[in-house]
């Protein structure tokens, strides 16, 4: 890309040393837009790249920066058309190995992380701890009712995992988040209970009180769900 805009930028520079006392608009008025579009262009393919790095590191594991080579050396390869540098079926038994190993170790890493999480979110101030597993800490208390199990609530809310990877964002889209509370998952069903109108809090939702082992959209499975929520009304 580099090459490019400097090749431009040259080319602008000997159109002008060539014509300087020429008052009729240049052609070269128009490169600009090219330059910005293959930018654009590029930081779009550059950020499906990082997409799909951080696919092939939630499922293999890379210990340094020879196995980055040699893994993006194969990807360049196939996607040139050109000869495989090894024996590709010799290898696949390997292949095979490594994605059963790395995920077990991968499983069990990210298992630890989040026990570790819910350990110490557990032992906050101010941290309370639901009958069902749910943990609700209040930034602001709110005033007036907290709604019943069959309520309807309407909420803004921002919800990651523990990393800090957001999935889900009312306050993103721009509009208040309206349900009732026998229609969103146990851990909401029973944190909202303990917030009032105008309150704001930090829910964390252990996976048996939110989505399990099923994945959903960006959510891994048994994920702990993490959610910043403000309680905007209550209707009964």
């Amino acid at each position: 890309m580099k090459k490019l805009s400097i090749f431009i930028l040259l080319a602008c520079a000997m159109g002008v040393q060539a014509a300087p006392q020429e008052q009729t608009p240049q052609p070269a008025t128009a490169q600009p837009d090219a330059v910005e579009a293959t930018a654009e262009r590029n930081h779009m393919l550059y950020s499906l790249g990082f997409m799909l790095g951080n696919n092939v590191k939630r499922e293999l594991i890379l210990d340094n920066e020879d196995d980055y080579k040699a893994l993006s050396q194969g990807l360049r390869d196939s996607w040139l058309n050109r000869p495989a540098q090894t024996d590709i079926n010799k290898y696949k038994p390997q292949i095979i190995q490594k994605y059963k190993e790395d995920a077990r170790t991968i499983a069990s890493k990210r298992e630890q992380e989040q026990k570790d999480y819910l350990t110490s979110f557990a032992k906050e101030k101010g941290v309370k701890t639901l009958d069902n597993g749910a943990m609700i800490k209040l930034s602001r208390a709110g005033k007036g009712k907290t709604p019943k199990a069959d309520d309807t609530v309407k909420v803004h809310y921002t919800g990651t995992l523990i990393d800090g990877t957001k999935f889900d964002s009312s306050r993103d889209r721009g509009e208040a988040f309206q349900t009732k509370l026998t229609r969103v998952i146990p851990c909401w069903t029973k944190a909202m209970q303990h917030m009032k109108p105008g309150s704001q809090a930090k829910v964390v939702c252990p996976p048996d009180t939110a989505y399990g082992n099923r994945p959903v959209g960006a959510i891994p499975p048994n994920s702990v769900l993490v959610f910043d929520v403000e309680m905007l009304d209550v209707e009964k």
